[in-house]
């Protein structure tokens, strides 16, 4: 088959588009013919070094991903050849305290497509029945493969992690890239206010004309100073942020007392000065969280079966120029999701 893999660590060089074999499907496994999927974040670290992940080379690179249905078990009774899916990208052991108590995500033994074992740029992939899920109805390949990692991840943020509550205000950082545009639809979607930031002055402003309730151009303002202005001295409920140390201060300064902030990255460093006595003193909640569980994962779906929501797509490669895609989301220019045609 026909897959982008990774042969070293470094640049683009490393980055390899040919023949690989194709996976094995074991029992209780589904194999999927991919016709699409989306770069993230993390697929550019493992190319760049991998560094703290346990991973083979040369492997298949990409999390996230949908197509249709290949190859499955005679008694699978959830899905059927040939039906269209998108796939969760975390393989968990279905048997560790975590898992049997609906916690997948923090499965002890987590294996993740594209970081841990063979990923989604690629002509196939086999995972677990459990990981596969049916298609939204009239949603396309491009869009439903960006569900699977920036989607799901902003959904557990705001609604298991935060509670978001429909006359909350949120405040979303870096809004641009694809967990934090995937947050803003949520909120509006939710019934809630969002304020966003960005020092791209072209992003604010697609973002306002999103339904964004404010915008605050990181680069010329002083964030929480704005923040505070616009919530009338009080603060925003719920801050989503995934830029780490440069912004940790105005995200803490920009809460309310007793608001929540949930944090799932950190580019530009993870060892902020803590505040802790603003911390204490005003009550503040910080979360931590990465992607989402199958449950989860399936009630995003059925949200978005009846939403008109529709992820943002930025552009898409085909699979030959996948270091063309990697090279756009390294740039950060892009403002929505950067996708792979397979098919």
């Amino acid at each position: 088959m026909k897959a982008a893999y990774l042969t070293g660590h470094g640049g683009n060089e490393v980055v390899a588009v040919g023949e690989r074999p194709p996976p094995p499907r074991r029992g209780g496994e589904v194999l999927v013919r991919l016709r699409a999927a989306t770069v993230n974040r993390v697929d550019l670290y493992m190319r760049d070094s991998g560094a703290g992940i346990t991973h083979t080379l040369p492997m298949t690179m990409g999390l996230d991903g949908a197509g249709v249905v290949e190859e499955l078990d005679a008694d699978e009774r959830a899905l059927h050849v040939g039906q269209r899916v998108v796939v969760h990208p975390g393989i968990s052991c279905g048997r560790c305290e975590f898992c049997l108590r609906g916690d997948d995500v923090l499965c002890t033994s987590m294996r993740l497509l594209g970081e841990h074992r063979d990923g989604t740029f690629a002509e196939f992939v086999s995972v677990p029945a459990r990981n596969v899920f049916p298609l939204p109805a009239g949603w396309d390949d491009v869009q439903a493969a960006a569900l699977g990692v920036n989607h799901l991840t902003a959904w557990r943020m705001l609604f298991t992690q935060a509670r978001l509550r429909a006359h909350e205000t949120v405040l979303v950082f870096g809004i641009g890239g694809g967990v934090s545009l995937a947050a803003l639809q949520l909120v509006k979607t939710a019934g809630a206010k969002v304020i966003v930031t960005s020092r791209d002055a072209g992003k604010l402003e697609r973002a306002v004309q999103m339904g964004a309730d404010g915008a605050v151009h990181g680069a010329t303002q002083d964030i929480a100073r704005a923040v505070l202005e616009m919530t009338d001295g009080r603060g925003v409920d719920v801050v989503i942020e995934n830029v780490g140390a440069a912004v940790w201060s105005a995200a803490l300064k920009s809460l309310v007392r007793g608001g929540r902030l949930v944090t799932c990255g950190a580019t530009t460093g993870d060892q902020p000065g803590a505040d802790l006595g603003r911390m204490f003193i005003r009550q503040l909640k910080v979360f931590g969280s990465t992607l989402g569980t199958l449950a989860e994962f399936r009630d995003l779906l059925a949200f978005c079966e009846r939403s008109p929501m529709r992820p943002v797509i930025d552009s898409v490669d085909a699979l030959d120029d996948v270091t063309q895609a990697l090279d756009r989301l390294g740039s950060g220019r892009q403002f929505g999701k950067v996708a792979v045609a397979i098919a």
